[in-house]
C-alpha cells in the first residue's frame, strides 16, 4: 500500500470514528439509541451528494450544534432544529421570544466551518404590533444598506431587532467591515442600541 492511500484511508477511519463517537453521545446511552445514531451517521457520509469530506464537516457541524444548544440551553434545545449543506445552517421551529432567536444565531456562528447562518425561527411571542413594525423596518432598512455596500460580504452577517436593538452576529472579513456595517445600524432612525457579536477573521 502507498503512503497516499494509507493517509487517505486513515482520515476516512478517523472521520468515521469521529462521527460515530459524537453520534452516540447525542443519541443518547440506550442500545437503540447507538444503533439509530451510528447508522445515521454513516448512510449521510455514503449517500450524499456533495462529496465524502464535505459530508464529513457538515455532520460534525450539526452534532456540535445540537451538543452546544443542549449544553447552553436545556429548554430551548426541543424548540430549535438545525440542517446543514456544505456548511450554511438552516435554523427551524418556533421559539417564545425574539431573545432566543438570538441565542440560537449566536450558537450557530459559534462552531467551527460556519459559513452562513439562515434564521427561518418563529417567535409565538411579540410584544406589540408597533414594535414588531418598527423592529422589522430597522432590519429591511440595515440589510438594504449592507447590500448596497459592495465592501460588505452580507451572506457573512446574521442580522435581529429586538425592541429597536440590533443585534449583529456573523463573521467579518476586516475590522473596517465591522465598523461599516455598526455605522449604517447606528445611523438607522429608532435605534436605541447596537450590540455586536462579529468575530473578526
Amino acid at each position: 500500500m502507498n503512503q497516499g492511500n494509507y493517509k487517505y484511508q486513515s482520515c476516512v477511519v478517523i472521520s468515521l470514528i469521529t462521527i460515530i463517537v459524537l453520534s452516540i453521545f447525542l443519541a443518547g446511552c440506550s442500545p437503540a439509541g447507538i444503533i439509530i445514531g451510528t447508522s445515521v451517521a454513516g448512510f449521510t457520509a455514503v449517500q450524499t451528494k456533495n462529496g465524502f469530506y464535505r459530508t464529513i464537516d457538515d455532520r460534525l457541524i450539526y452534532l456540535q450544534l445540537n451538543s452546544k444548544l443542549f449544553q447552553t440551553n436545556y429548554n430551548l434545545f426541543p424548540q430549535v432544529s438545525f440542517s446543514v449543506d456544505r456548511g450554511k445552517v438552516l435554523l427551524t421551529g418556533n421559539v417564545e421570544n425574539a431573545k432566543d432567536r438570538i441565542i440560537a444565531t449566536r450558537l450557530a456562528w459559534s462552531v467551527d466551518g460556519v459559513v452562513q447562518v439562515i434564521n427561518e425561527l418563529q417567535v409565538n411571542n411579540r410584544f406589540s404590533i408597533i414594535n414588531f413594525t418598527l423592529d422589522t423596518q430597522i432590519g429591511t432598512d440595515l440589510r438594504f444598506r449592507m447590500l448596497a455596500d459592495k465592501k460588505i460580504a452580507v451572506i457573512n452577517y446574521s442580522i435581529d431587532v429586538v425592541n429597536q436593538i440590533v443585534y449583529i452576529m456573523g463573521i467579518a472579513r476586516t475590522q473596517n467591515e465591522l465598523n461599516r456595517v455598526i455605522a449604517y445600524a447606528q445611523d438607522i432612525p429608532f435605534v436605541k442600541g447596537v450590540v455586536n457579536y462579529v468575530i473578526v477573521q
